[in-house]
């Protein structure tokens, strides 16, 4: 099998994550990244670990002449700009046959469908990254599942989270650069996790059909005064005046079109969750069974006394947005792995390999933004929102969070 050429157009959190990744992912190598801050570190980690002989390159443009295919994983508010670039790129003869973006593939359902649209006229393979939906830990637990789902029936409700205590870049906690908060930042994992859970054996993942959207949006930490002087003094981005949620809970409603039977997604994010770091829970209840993941049981588990934190000299490497360093603490031996980044771009490189689109195109990306900003209208209008109305799937098109546009005080403290 051939070796994907795979160009990086970003090099913060998510792509460093990613190039960890790509040491377990065969037929693959990190040829190029665009030069933006941490290229050069990342171009010298991709080196010293056999990914690649990868050079920095000065322009999208150039990324694109010399790879297979490109990664997106710049900010949310560029995602556009860039892709529009590839596509000239494309255009203008560059050689490159897929591209991928993180999640999210848009900040509203307007940018998603334009980033569909571009990639279809640059005739370009797609891969949408959500690496929750290839989390080794839910996929198993499916399969183990399925003779039970053949005899008693199909998972009816499925509860999938996802908690921190908050983003490490500013742009992140700004909802008009962002798209929103924790709702668009961690949101679309949690609902397309539920939708993956519920969606019956061999049925593709947009099988189920998603009919209303119930959700709360609310700020319950970051909007006090004295957290809000914390965010201003570390990131420059004030609270008082253009707020996000920092807690979100909501349910969707899914129909199967071939039963008509209705199935339930709750989702709950935060950004307010100080205990060991990130926290991944998903389960989900059948009848007569039921699974359950959670990402703070692990096998490993190390104690750091008081006198001796004084010698560590970065939580994070035991857990991601880990938020203590003494005590006993959860450590992941292979956090790539275990959170699906691992499988995610094994599934993208396989498939465009091969000359298909990876397991998420950008069109199930598209209705994930779609389902996100049902979300927000649904808590900005307080009423459960009817995804089978014509009118709400009009407004939908055109619709801006009141959050995204840097109206949350309007919305989160009234």
């Amino acid at each position: 099998m051939k070796t994907l050429r795979l160009g990086f157009i970003g090099s913060g959190f998510i792509a460093n994550f990613l190039a960890v990744s790509m040491k377990q992912v065969r037929h693959c190598e990190l040829s190029g990244i665009y030069s933006t801050s941490g290229a050069e570190e990342l171009a010298a980690y991709a080196k010293k670990n056999g990914l690649g002989e990868t050079v920095v390159y000065n322009s999208v443009k150039e990324v694109c002449n010399h790879c297979d295919a490109v990664v997106i994983f710049t900010p949310n508010f560029t995602r556009l700009t860039i892709m529009e670039e590839i596509a000239g790129a494309v255009k203008d003869g560059a050689p490159i046959k897929g591209v991928i973006c993180e999640k999210p593939l848009g900040r509203t359902v307007a940018e998603a469908e334009k980033m569909v649209e571009l990639a279809k006229e640059a005739n370009l393979l797609t891969s949408y990254f959500e690496n929750q939906l290839h989390m080794n830990a839910i996929n198993n637990a499916l399969n183990q599942l399925r003779p039970q789902q053949n005899v008693m029936g199909n998972f009816t409700l499925a509860r999938s989270t996802e908690e921190h205590a908050g983003p490490h870049s500013g742009w992140f906690w700004d909802p008009t650069q962002q798209g929103g908060g924790v709702l668009s930042d961690m949101g679309c994992h949690s609902i397309a996790v539920c939708r993956h859970i519920l969606t019956p054996e061999g049925k593709s993942n947009r099988f189920l059909e998603p009919v209303a959207m119930q959700c709360d949006t609310s700020l319950l930490k970051w909007g006090q005064p004295k957290y809000r002087q914390q965010l201003m003094d570390k990131f420059g981005v004030d609270y008082s005046k253009t707020p996000a949620e920092d807690f979100v809970t909501g349910i969707i409603t899914f129909k199967n079109p071939e039963t008509g039977q209705l199935v339930k997604g709750q989702f709950t994010n935060s950004w307010m969750y100080d205990k060991q770091g990130l926290r991944l829970w998903m389960d989900a209840i059948g009848p007569g069974y039921a699974m359950e993941v959670n990402s703070l049981i692990s096998p490993l588990e190390i104690f750091i006394g008081d006198e001796a934190a004084e010698g560590v000299a970065d939580a994070e490497t035991a857990l991601e947005k880990s938020t203590a360093s003494r005590g006993l603490l959860a450590v992941h031996s292979n956090e790539a792995d275990f959170y699906g980044y691992t499988t995610e771009m094994q599934d993208a490189v396989n498939s465009f390999l091969t000359g298909k689109d990876g397991m998420l195109d950008f069109e199930y990306g598209a209705e994930v933004t779609y389902l996100v900003q049902a979300a927000y209208m649904a808590a900005e209008k307080g009423e459960t929102l009817d995804l089978t109305d014509e009118k709400v799937k009009k407004e939908l098109k055109s619709y801006r969070s009141l959050i995204s546009q840097g109206k949350g005080a309007d919305v989160l403290f009234s």
